[in-house]
C-alpha cells in the first residue's frame, strides 16, 4: 500500500541552517538555477533561511532566506519550488509565512519577471530595476586616475562607517565576513579617506564583484578595474540600472547583459539610503 502524505499546505515550514546547504544547492539546480554553494553558505551562516521538506524524502521542495538589517529592513532571496511542485501554491504559501514572520519590519528583494506577479499580489512594489551582467573583462576604455588599494584590518572601522551611511542600515554581519568569503577586497581612497570599496567573490566558474561602494562613477570604476585585473575568470555583477554611465563602462570592457530584475520593496516608500553611491549589492539575494 503506498505512504500517503499529508497535503501541501499542511506540511510543516522549518528553519534551514547550514547542515540544509546541499539540500539548498540542489534545489537550485533543479530549477536551472546554478548550485552557488559558496553563496548559500554565506546566506545561511549571516541570514535566516525558511524551506519545506519534500514529503517524498527528496530534500527541498520550497526554500529562501531572509537577511534582516535590524528592525528598518530585511532582504528576502533565493525563493525556490522544486519544479515538480511549482504552481501548486507552496512558493505563496512560504511567502506569507516570512511576511508573517517579519512582521513589520520593512522588506526588499529582487524579483524576476516570473516571480513578480505573486510579490505584487502580497504587497511589494517596484523601486528600479536591476541588470546582471557577465563576461571577461577587457580593458578597454581605461577607469580614471583613483587611489585603489588592498584593504586592511585597519580599514574596517571607516569602512562599515561608510556603508552604513549608504546602504542606510547596519550590514556589520555581512561587511565582517568579506575577508574570508572574497578572494579581494579593495579600498579606494583621496587624501587618507576611504571614499569606496569592493569585493571579488569566487562563485562557481565566475567571479562577482559586489558589493560595490563608491563617492562617484569614477571611483566605482577604478574599483573594478582593480578586482578585475586580480582574476583570469569571467565577472558577473549586478548594477542599477540609473548608474548608466558604469554599465555603458563594463559594455565597452567585455561584459553583457544576460537577465534584469525588478527591485521591489514592502511598507517602505523607497529603499533607505543612498543610490547614487550604491553600485552593486554583495548579491541581489542579500538585497
Amino acid at each position: 500500500m503506498p505512504l500517503s502524505h499529508p497535503p501541501l499546505d499542511r506540511l510543516p515550514i522549518r528553519r534551514l541552517t547550514s547542515d540544509d546547504l546541499l539540500a539548498c544547492a540542489d534545489l537550485s539546480e533543479n530549477r536551472g538555477w546554478l548550485r552557488e554553494e559558496r553563496k548559500w553558505g554565506l546566506l545561511l551562516t549571516a541570514g535566516v533561511g525558511y524551506g519545506i521538506d519534500d514529503p517524498a524524502g527528496k530534500g527541498l521542495l520550497t526554500a529562501c532566506v531572509v537577511t534582516s538589517y535590524g528592525p528598518g529592513l530585511a532582504a528576502i532571496g533565493m525563493v525556490l519550488v522544486a519544479e515538480a511542485y511549482e504552481r501548486r501554491g507552496v512558493g505563496r504559501r512560504l511567502m506569507r509565512h516570512v511576511l508573517a514572520e517579519a512582521g513589520d519590519t520593512p522588506l526588499s528583494l529582487y524579483a524576476t519577471s516570473n516571480g513578480q506577479p505573486l510579490y505584487e499580489q502580497l504587497g511589494f512594489t517596484s523601486a528600479g530595476r536591476s541588470e546582471m551582467l557577465r563576461g571577461r573583462f577587457t580593458p578597454t576604455e581605461p577607469a580614471p586616475e583613483r587611489t585603489v588599494r588592498a584593504a586592511t584590518a585597519e580599514d574596517l572601522r571607516p569602512v562599515l562607517r561608510l556603508d552604513q551611511e549608504i546602504f542606510g542600515a547596519d550590514r556589520t554581519h555581512l561587511i565582517t565576513r568579506l575577508p574570508a568569503f572574497a578572494d579581494h577586497v579593495r579600498v579606494a581612497e583621496e587624501d587618507g579617506e576611504i571614499t569606496g570599496f569592493g569585493a571579488l567573490w569566487p562563485n562557481m566558474d565566475t567571479h562577482v564583484i559586489g558589493p560595490l561602494i563608491a563617492r562617484d562613477p569614477g571611483t566605482a570604476q577604478a574599483l573594478v578595474a582593480s578586482l578585475a585585473a586580480a582574476t583570469d575568470r569571467p565577472l558577473r555583477t549586478d548594477v542599477d540600472t540609473r548608474h548608466t554611465s558604469l554599465l555603458t563602462w563594463l559594455k565597452s570592457n567585455g561584459l553583457d547583459q544576460i537577465a534584469t530584475t525588478t527591485i521591489m520593496i514592502r511598507s517602505l516608500p523607497d529603499l533607505p539610503g543612498d543610490w547614487s553611491r550604491r553600485f552593486a549589492p554583495l548579491t541581489v539575494a542579500a538585497g
